[in-house]
């Protein structure tokens, strides 16, 4: 026994594998590890492009579906009972109620004058530039139940035979801050929202900078006129030539892409539509006349364009700025139109 336990060696307790080619093995599992890793670089290269999407998708590149208008759902028509008149033969047409989003110097002064030209539509004008009407949530409420109520008295307004009723909204003033609450309140009572933007940023800014100027310059004999209905109100205007900020260029539009991206975030859930302030001809206005559901009538607005032509004529240090945005995603607007 304990001879048969000597011959026991080293060399005999080694299990050997099989006689097979190693490199058979190797290449079993250099080519398990090859598959495995292209799977794993697959999932991390797909997680980080959706999010570099969803951080850096700019208003651009945003395309939301019209919803259906052909036949508009009885929760959008309405029949209000206004306290201060009564509507008489008029009671039994519905009403549609709407609210055009925007941002200040996108047009929509103008789109709204061509709404207003429809004799069944009353768009109130920018109600929630008065402060207190939008200092807390149940104020803005008040007020917009007032408006829907037809209880809101404006020069536009054109309460007995109105087909659709609304007013424009600003993004800063209080649109965004309360959006949860005001999403509902769409929803809630059948209200329409219609998106007014600008693609040409740039342009907006020049817009946005000379009439912060003309408020306190009154270029118009000595009055301070945001909008004008002749052309050499608009060439008064047109003269001054802003000096735009290169150093928070960049930043500035940056900003302004994220604020209409949230906005269309935000209220995605309603009923809405896009119109582009560059976009808006005959056809466009069809379309806006078929979302509202209105008999169709040509509209028509008494507003004059005032930066008419080429940037370049309209910014006082259009060098500096070229520099700035050549090879930069906004280098478009250098060229785009309106």
């Amino acid at each position: 026994m304990a001879e048969d336990i000597c011959f026991l060696t080293k060399e005999s307790l080694i299990i050997k594998p099989p006689k097979k080619s190693p490199l058979l093995w190797r290449m079993t599992v250099l080519v398990f590890a090859t598959v495995f890793g292209v799977y794993i670089c697959s999932i991390c290269l797909k997680q980080i492009s959706i999010q570099t999407m969803t951080r850096f998708q700019s208003i651009k590149n945003i395309e939301w579906p019209l919803h259906n208008n052909k036949l508009l759902e009885n929760s959008y028509r309405h029949y209000p009972m206004p306290k201060t008149f009564s509507r008489a033969e008029c009671a039994c047409n519905p009403v549609r109620f709407f609210a055009i989003l925007s941002m200040q110097r996108s047009g929509s002064g103008w789109f709204e004058s061509l709404l207003n030209s429809h004799k069944n539509v009353s768009s109130n004008g920018e109600i929630f530039s008065v402060r207190h009407r939008r200092e807390s949530i149940s104020s803005i409420v008040q007020t917009l139940d007032k408006v829907y109520s037809l209880d809101w008295y404006s020069s536009a307004s054109k309460n007995e035979c109105s087909a659709a009723t609304g007013f424009k909204w600003m993004l800063n003033q209080g649109l965004m801050e309360h959006h949860s609450e005001i999403v509902q309140y769409f929803n809630r009572r059948g209200v329409s929202a219609i998106f007014l933007f600008r693609r040409n940023l740039l342009r907006r800014l020049v817009s946005v900078l000379a009439n912060s100027y003309d408020r306190y310059a009154k270029l118009l004999n000595g009055t301070h006129k945001s909008h004008v209905h002749s052309e050499q109100e608009a060439d008064t205007l047109a003269k001054y030539k802003p000096t735009i900020n290169c150093t928070n260029l960049i930043t500035d539009l940056k900003e302004m892409e994220m604020a209409t991206a949230k906005a269309l975030e935000y209220f995605n859930s309603t009923r809405h539509m896009i119109v582009y302030y560059e976009d808006i001809n005959r056809s466009k206005l069809k379309v806006v006349q078929e979302f509202l559901g209105l008999p169709r009538m040509k509209l028509t607005s008494r507003q004059v364009k005032i930066h008419n032509g080429s940037l370049s004529d309209h910014i006082k240090n259009w060098e500096d700025v070229q520099k700035t945005l050549l090879g930069t995603p906004y280098e478009e607007f250098l060229r785009l139109g309106y």
